[in-house]
């Protein structure tokens, strides 16, 4: 397979999956240009000629509202791109692999397809959850114990697997101070992390599809479905033993049980009866960073004596951006993941009130009911757009009447 990285075809196949996604046009020209200028190369003849890759940078992000931090790592930019399109040619060719609960990074699947086939499972509106979430999946992972499951996989590829293992032992990362040794299993961020993901847990996704219980995984969140209380529970020591024996555990403040009443959540949507919504976590996280946004325009205004109508401007700009458009070549809009799948627009509704809201002291300056004389015709000449009326006239969730549909 290292071979098919300096052909032209792979990367022109690679260069039309790209931009029939959700791709916005930088990213696009930045690959095209890459593409053409064959930067490519370079990267895959130090491959062939088993040159030592370049060490990964680690990065800490911060979680969304959360002190704590996210360890990241990433390539150069060359490197990368070329990793990205080995990573599309593995999860292609080794898709068959997989179990049919599996969801992420898969081709022709997402989130969106498990939240719909879980919805039409029979009768799992009367059935009990277990919703999971593994801790630290990506960097917990512990090579020594991948290894031997990839060089299963990879049997008939030797070269492959040699390349891959070497990236995987690699002892050292950088951090922009030099080389440090670093325990960073298979390292968020990158792009192969996806496919190893996939495959390490491979076992516990085959092993719900033998029993025949609706079960789905994407990447560290499970979720599952059971008749009683007592068969969860007994699925969920299954789980925790399983993880136990190859060196993860579960995050126990995203451990939950539920009873049918109750409904399930699962990748950030609420289903309750024949309801598909937004989970209430989502709707406070993201009303919380409006609302950490709208304070720091506050002081930029105030600070610098800009008038408050271009700070207002400047939090519909960063808003309509996360919701409605595409920030990065691999992240979805906000909007495309949701607004196929909701059948209702309550929460929908929620975050537009409290985004006007926002606005409308940023404005105003006011938190009073004075606040309410800025006039929602003003915010939309300012460019404000409601996230209930761009739902409504979203193509993907309309039926054949026109109406949204599940």
């Amino acid at each position: 397979m290292l071979e098919l990285l300096s052909r032209e075809e792979c990367w022109k196949e690679f260069y039309e999956y790209k931009t029939s996604l959700e791709c916005p046009g930088s990213a696009e020209k930045e690959l095209r240009e890459f593409i053409s200028a064959r930067g490519y190369m370079p990267v895959c003849e130090a491959i062939y000629r088993h040159e030592r890759f370049p060490l990964p940078r680690r990065a800490e992000i911060s979680k969304l509202g959360k002190a704590k931090k996210r360890v990241v790592y990433t390539y150069p930019a060359a490197e990368n791109t070329v990793l990205k399109l080995l990573t599309y040619l593995m999860l292609r060719k080794y898709d068959g692999l997989f179990a049919e609960g599996l969801y992420s990074f898969r081709p022709g699947r997402s989130a969106k397809d498990a939240v719909r086939r879980l919805k039409r499972t029979d009768g799992i509106a009367e059935m009990f959850s277990y919703k999971a979430d593994i801790s630290n999946y990506f960097n917990s992972v512990p090579v020594p114990l991948l290894l031997p499951k990839l060089k299963k996989v990879l049997d008939d590829d030797g070269e492959l697997f040699t390349f891959l293992s070497s990236l995987l032992e690699e002892p050292f990362v950088t951090d922009g101070e030099g080389p440090r040794r670093d325990e960073k299993g298979i390292m968020a961020g990158t792009p192969l992390s996806s496919f190893y993901a996939n495959l390490y847990l491979e076992e516990l996704d085959r092993h719900f599809e033998e029993l025949n219980t609706p079960y789905a995984r994407y990447s560290d969140d499970i979720i599952l479905f059971a008749r009683s209380r007592e068969e969860t529970e007994r699925h969920a020591e299954y789980i925790r033993a399983f993880l136990a024996e190859r060196g993860l555990a579960l995050n126990p403040e995203k451990e939950f049980f539920a009873a049918p009443e109750e409904g399930w959540t699962f990748l950030g949507f609420r289903c309750v009866g024949d309801t598909v919504d937004i989970a209430p976590a989502t709707v406070m996280k993201l009303k919380k960073k409006m609302r950490r946004k709208e304070r720091a325009l506050r002081r930029w205004s105030d600070r610098n004596g800009i008038e408050s109508e271009r700070a207002a401007k400047a939090f519909i700009r960063i808003f309509n951006r996360k919701l409605l458009e595409s920030p990065s070549d691999n992240e979805l809009t906000w909007s495309y993941w949701f607004f196929s799948v909701i059948n209702t627009a309550d929460s929908l509704r929620e975050i537009d009130r409290y985004a006007q809201d926002c606005l409308r002291r940023l404005i105003s300056g006011k938190r009073t009911k004075a606040r309410y004389n800025v006039r929602y015709e003003e915010l939309k000449k300012l460019g404000y757009r409601s996230l209930v009326h761009e739902y409504y006239a979203f193509p993907e969730n309309r039926s054949p009447s026109g109406k949204p549909g599940t």
